[in-house]
């Protein structure tokens, strides 16, 4: 599942194919009306920053665990839909030149209206929610309980929405109560509801092989006629949630982990948070890519 060199950029332009999107890792293009291929390439970005260079076989590792997680999930979930039609190249780009770059790391998906929410979960108080506990007492505005500690599981999962900011912007932590504001109080507790059952589900399901799920960050489209929400874009990866390793978690402290952590702390460490135009180290580079492939490892084998 890893690649010689990294792919960070793809353009099937002389395909005839139009490119609608490009996200942090993603780029997403227009098969039809109804349908999108969503390519994971293996950029990787850190405090809203993208990196110069990549990490190799990174977008088939993503793209591979977040089928996982579908199929699991539907298993599970049957009442919840999601955007994925599968993961074959499309029959149109089968025998072009582009074919083997794209095996892999594509994801074939239904179009829909994408709710303007950043849907997260948090099962222990780490990160940007630790921050705001220590100055505030609250996580996304709302009261938790006094006293907890650095890491420390919650009673129960919170959700904690943010905006879902547009290109070169950053996203805002946000209460419940704004984001039914923003896009209405049934999509906003349908959603939240949905959230937190999934996580649930697949915290459970990591915790059994050696792996916390920390908090995850999920992704909804919208069917209008229905009102029925879908589960879309990458789900429980470590590009979008925070992997500890079970067997080295202890309260108190910030933990090791099996995401970009490792990446973060690299950057605050040599002074280079947020800034524009960064490369990776190789050890960076290296290590980054052992922990993404050992989580994968650990939660589906291979």
């Amino acid at each position: 599942m890893a690649a010689t060199q990294p792919i960070t950029a793809l353009d099937l332009a002389p395909y005839n194919i139009k490119k609608i999107a490009s996200g942090k890792v993603r780029e997403i293009f227009e098969l039809d009306s109804f349908t999108l291929l969503f390519v994971a390439t293996d950029r990787i970005s850190a405090y809203d920053v993208i990196l110069t260079n990549g990490i190799p076989g990174k977008g088939e590792l993503l793209t591979q665990l977040s089928a996982q997680w579908f199929s699991l999930i539907t298993s599970k979930l049957p009442s919840l839909r999601n955007h994925l039609v599968g993961t074959d190249v499309p029959d149109v780009l089968k025998g072009t030149d582009v074919e083997s770059a794209l095996r892999g790391r594509s994801m074939q998906v239904r179009r829909y209206e994408i709710v303007p929410l950043e849907s997260i979960v948090r099962g222990y108080i780490t990160g940007s929610a630790w921050k705001e506990y220590q100055q505030h007492g609250t996580v996304h505005g709302t009261s938790v309980p006094a006293g907890l500690q650095e890491s420390q599981r919650f009673e129960k999962a919170l959700w904690t929405p943010s905006t879902k900011a547009e290109a070169g912007e950053h996203d805002e932590n946000i209460s419940p109560d704004r984001a039914a504001e923003l896009v209405g109080p049934k999509v906003a507790k349908k959603i939240e509801e949905v959230s937190l059952a999934v996580y649930e589900l697949a915290r459970d399901y990591a915790a059994e092989r050696g792996i916390i799920i920390a908090d995850t960050k999920f992704e909804f489209g919208l069917i209008p006629e229905t009102g029925e929400v879908v589960l879309v874009d990458e789900v429980l990866t470590p590009d979008s949630s925070r992997f500890w390793p079970k067997e080295k978690y202890e309260v108190g402290k910030g933990q090791e982990s099996f995401d970009k952590q490792f990446l973060r702390d690299w950057l605050v460490r040599e002074g280079l948070k947020g800034k524009e135009g960064v490369e990776m180290s190789g050890e960076v580079v290296a290590e980054t890519g052992r922990r993404y492939r050992e989580a994968f490892g650990r939660l589906f084998g291979g």
